[in-house]
C-alpha cells in the first residue's frame, strides 16, 4: 500500500487480474481447474444437453425453466425477433457504410438505431420490469440484425424470422432461407450456450461499468461491443482458419509454427488469461466438430498438438493451451457459417450474458470507480 496526500491506494496487479470487483450469481470461471459454470450448472454440460432458450432463461433467472415456462419464454423471444420498421429501413445504409469487413461496427450502429427507436432511458429512471424487458428484446434483436446486415452487404434481401423455429435455428434460417438440419442447429446451440458468459471478461466488465453509472441498457451493450471488437478479447475466431490455411498441410506445421514463434508472433487460438489447463469450451467443441464430420478436424488437432508442444518447450513453467477460438472456428466452419460472421455470432451469444450482467448490476448497484496510480512528475504545490 502507498499513499498520495490523504488518499490511500491498494496496489493491485496490472489489468486487475485476480481482483474481485463485484459479486455475481450468473456464473464463474475456475481457471486452475479448467471448469466454468452458469449458476450451479456445468456450462459445457448445459451446452450439450439443453437448448439455447433454456440456458438463456437460466442466466436471467438463476434456474432452469419447467416445460410451461420454457414454452412461454420461447414465444417471448420469438416475439422480440421482429425488428421495428424504422430499423429495417435503415439497415441497407448501415450495411453499405460498414462494408463486409466491419461487421461489429455495423452491428453497433444498427443496435444504436434500435435503441433510439425503442427510446431506451437510463435504468435508474425505470422499474425492474421495464429494464428486464429491454434486456430481453436487446438480446433477441442481435441475431436478426447480424444476419440482415450480412445479407444486405452482399446485395441480398433479409429473410424474416419464423415463430416456429428456435433462436439458433432461426439464425441459420435467416441466413440461408432454408430450415436447417437438427445436427447443425444443435452444434450451433452448443457453441452459443458455451459462450454466453465467462466471468468478468473485458466486454462483460465494460458493460457493468457503464451500467453502474445508471446509464441505459443500450449504452452498456454498445460499450461491450466496442470491447469485444478488440483483437485481444473477442478478436476473430476466423483468424484460426487463416492460420491453418497459411500452414497448408500437416507436414508444414512444425516449421511454420516454430518460425512464427521465433518472430515473436502470437499463435491464433492459443493462450487464455484465466485458464492454466485445457479450456473446457475447446474440449467440448472439439467433440462437436467430430460429430459434424469436419474435414479440417484432423489437421487442426495436429496443429494443436504441435503448437502446444512447441509452446511448452519454450516456456515449461507457463504452458499455453488452445482456447475456445481454436475449435470454435472449426465448428462454425463445419456448420457452414462464413468467416465474416464468426465474431458477430459470438456477439449474438455474449449479449445474453451482457444484458444479464447489466440487470444484475442494477439490483445492488455501486458505481465502479477504481483509482489509478499516478507515476508522472511531482505536482507543484504552489
Amino acid at each position: 500500500m502507498y499513499s498520495l496526500g490523504m488518499t490511500n491506494l491498494i496496489d493491485v496487479p496490472r489489468g486487475l487480474k485476480g481482483v474481485a470487483a463485484a459479486e455475481t450469481r450468473i456464473g464463474d470461471v475456475r481457471g486452475s481447474e479448467g471448469f466454468y459454470h452458469y449458476g450451479p450448472y456445468n456450462a459445457t454440460r448445459l451446452a450439450r444437453e439443453r437448448s439455447l432458450e433454456e440456458a438463456w432463461f437460466l442466466v436471467r433467472t438463476g434456474r432452469l425453466p419447467d416445460d410451461a415456462e420454457l414454452e412461454e419464454f420461447t414465444q417471448l423471444v420469438a416475439a422480440h425477433r421482429t425488428l421495428p420498421g424504422e430499423v429495417v429501413a435503415a439497415l441497407p445504409t448501415v450495411a453499405q457504410l460498414a462494408s463486409e469487413d466491419r461487421p461489429l461496427e455495423a452491428l453497433r450502429a444498427a443496435y444504436e438505431l434500435f435503441a433510439l427507436v425503442k427510446r431506451y432511458q437510463p435504468w435508474i429512471d425505470l422499474d425492474a420490469e421495464a429494464l428486464d424487458r429491454q434486456a430481453l428484446e436487446t438480446a433477441a434483436a442481435f441475431a436478426p440484425i447480424v444476419v440482415a446486415l450480412y445479407r444486405l452487404a452482399r446485395d441480398e434481401q433479409p429473410i424474416a424470422p419464423r415463430d416456429d423455429l428456435g433462436h439458433a435455428a432461426n439464425y441459420l434460417y435467416m441466413l440461408e432461407g432454408q430450415v436447417p438440419s437438427r445436427e447443425r442447429v444443435r452444434a450451433l446451440e452448443a457453441y452459443l450456450i458455451s459462450t454466453i458468459d465467462h466471468g468478468f471478461n473485458a466486454s462483460t466488465f465494460t458493460a457493468r461499468v457503464v451500467a453502474s453509472t445508471g446509464a441505459d441498457v443500450a449504452s452498456a451493450v454498445i460499450a461491450a461491443i466496442g470491447a469485444l471488437s478488440g483483437p485481444l478479447h473477442g478478436g476473430a475466431p476466423s483468424r484460426v482458419l487463416d492460420m491453418l490455411d497459411a500452414i497448408g498441410e500437416p507436414a508444414s506445421a512444425e516449421d511454420w509454427l516454430q518460425a512464427a514463434l521465433e518472430r515473436g508472433e502470437k499463435l491464433m487460438g492459443f493462450g487464455h488469461p484465466v485458464y492454466r489447463t485445457t479450456d473446457p469450451r475447446n474440449v467440448m467443441l472439439k467433440d462437436v466438430a467430430a460429430e459434424l464430420g469436419s474435414e479440417r478436424l484432423a489437421f487442426a488437432a495436429h496443429v494443436e498438438e504441435t503448437a502446444e508442444r512447441l509452446l511448452r518447450e519454450r516456456r515449461p513453467d507457463h504452458p499455453l493451451y488452445a482456447n475456445v477460438e481454436f475449435y470454435a472456428s472449426i465448428v462454425l466452419d463445419a456448420i457452414g457459417l462464413p468467416r465474416a460472421l464468426f465474431t458477430p455470432t459470438f456477439a449474438v451469444s455474449r449479449v445474453i450474458g451482457w444484458t444479464a450482467h447489466v440487470v444484475e448490476q442494477t439490483r445492488n448497484n455501486a458505481i465502479l470507480r477504481p483509482s489509478a496510480r499516478y507515476v508522472g512528475p511531482e505536482p507543484s504545490l504552489s
